[in-house]
C-alpha cells in the first residue's frame, strides 16, 4: 500500500458518468471493498445537476464535469462514452490525475495499457508514480473471455478461439433496459409496440450485431475482441472469430467458447488451470450449470462450466462462460486497477477533506 492509504489519509476520487449504471456500480463497489478514499465527486454532464446518487451510506450530489478541476484528483474513473472521454481524460492526465477510463477510446493506443489485474496487472509498474497517466479498462466480453482462458494460454498457448457471445440488454445501457421491460410488457399483454424500431425489438427476442458494422462484415463489438485479447494476452498470433449477439436478458453476460490450443492438454489440466485462476470459478456439476440469472447477476466472479474436448478438432476444447458484465465486465474491473495502483505505490494522495457533496 502506499504511504497515504497506510495512514489513513486516503485518496482523492471522481466517478465520471456517475448517473449511468456502471459510474452508479462504480460507486457502490468503491463502498464495498473500503476503498481508501477521503474524497469521492460525482460527476456527469450538466443535464444532471440537482441530481444526487448512493455511496455506500451516503447520498453525494452530482457536479458538472465540464467545470470540475482534475488537479484536486488523484484517480478518476470514467465511465461516459468515447466522446467524453476523448474530451476530458487527456485533460485529467495533464492535471496530475491517474485516468481509467471504461470506454474503447484508448484501448487500441500502442502507450496505453490495457489492463485486466489478474492476468497483466504488472504492466501498472509502468505508470510513473504522483503523475497523471490514462490507462485503459476492456470489453466487458473481452474480459470475462479472456479471464476463463488465461490459464490455459499460460500453459500451452492457445492458437484459435471462436465465440459466440449472448449478451444482456444492461451492455447497451439504461434507456435500452427500460425500454425492453416496456416491450416485453407490452408482448405479455398482446398489446402493440408502438414507436419501436424493427432493430429495436429484443424482447422475446434476439438481435445479431452489436455495434456498428465493419467492412469487413463484423461488428466493432466481435472486432474488439479480436484487438483486444492480442493486447491483453500480448500475443499479436492468436486468432479470435466472435459473433456477438444482444438476447433479452437484464444483467449478465453468456459465451460459448471453442478454443484450439498450441499444444495438447488433457481435459484435467485444462480443467485445474482454470480453477486456479484468481476471479474464476469452475463449475463440474452437471446440475448446476451457470447462467446470467441465477449466478452471474450481481457477482463479482467469471463463471466457467460445461469443459469438454471439441470433436472435431485433435487440440479443441469447448467451455460457457458467464460473468455479470457490469460489475467484472466494467466498474469491478477499473475498481481493481486502482487498487493495485495503490499496492504498487503509484498514487500519492492530495490534500482531501471530505466524501463528496452531501445532497
Amino acid at each position: 500500500m502506499s504511504e497515504a492509504s497506510r495512514t489513513g489519509q486516503g485518496l482523492s476520487i471522481a466517478v465520471v458518468g456517475a448517473t449511468g449504471l456502471v459510474g452508479e456500480t462504480m460507486l457502490e463497489i468503491l463502498a464495498q471493498r473500503k476503498f481508501p478514499a477521503a474524497a469521492i465527486h460525482a460527476l456527469a454532464s450538466a443535464r444532471s445537476l440537482g441530481r444526487t446518487v448512493e455511496y455506500g451510506h451516503r447520498t453525494l450530489a452530482v457536479d458538472d464535469l465540464a467545470d470540475f478541476d482534475f488537479s484536486q484528483v488523484d484517480i478518476a474513473l470514467f465511465s461516459a462514452g468515447g466522446s467524453v472521454a476523448r474530451e476530458y481524460a487527456p485533460q485529467a492526465a495533464g492535471a496530475g490525475c491517474i485516468v481509467i477510463d471504461n470506454s474503447s477510446c484508448f484501448r487500441y493506443q500502442d502507450d496505453i495499457p490495457l489492463i485486466v489485474p489478474e492476468i497483466n496487472g504488472a504492466l501498472l509498474d509502468n505508470i510513473p508514480a504522483g503523475q497523471g497517466a490514462i490507462i485503459a479498462n476492456p470489453n466487458c466480453s473481452t474480459i470475462q473471455m479472456v479471464l476463463a482462458l488465461q490459464g490455459i494460454q499460460s500453459l500451452v498457448g492457445i492458437d484459435r478461439i471462436n465465440v459466440a457471445t449472448y449478451q444482456s440488454v444492461s451492455g447497451a445501457g439504461r434507456s435500452k433496459l427500460e425500454s425492453m421491460a416496456r416491450q416485453t410488457a407490452s408482448r405479455i399483454s398482446l398489446k402493440p409496440l408502438d414507436n419501436e424500431q424493427p432493430g429495436e425489438l429484443i424482447a422475446f427476442n434476439v438481435q445479431p450485431q452489436i455495434d456498428e458494422l465493419q467492412e469487413n462484415g463484423y461488428s466493432r463489438e466481435e472486432m474488439k475482441m479480436l484487438w483486444e485479447t492480442r493486447k491483453i494476452f500480448a500475443d499479436e498470433q492468436i486468432m479470435v472469430n466472435a459473433t456477438c449477439v444482444r438476447v433479452p436478458v437484464f444483467f449478465g453476460h453468456a459465451m460459448a467458447v471453442h478454443i484450439e490450443t498450441r499444444q495438447p492438454i488433457e481435459l484435467e489440466q485444462a480443467a485445474r488451470q482454470i480453477e486456479q485462476t484468481a476471479g474464476v470459478r469452475f463449475t463440474r456439476a452437471d446440475v448446476d450449470w451457470p447462467t446470467p440469472v441465477t449466478h452471474a447477476a450481481g457477482k463479482d466472479e467469471v463463471f466457467v462450466a460445461r469443459l469438454r474436448k471439441d470433436l472435431s478438432h485433435p487440440n479443441g476444447i469447448n467451455l460457457w462462460v458467464v460473468a455479470d458484465n457490469i460489475r467484472k465486465g466494467a466498474a469491478l474491473n477499473a475498481v481493481q486497477i486502482a487498487e493495485q495502483l495503490l499496492e504498487r505505490g503509484k498514487c500519492i494522495a492530495k490534500p482531501a477533506t471530505s466524501v463528496g457533496t452531501a445532497a
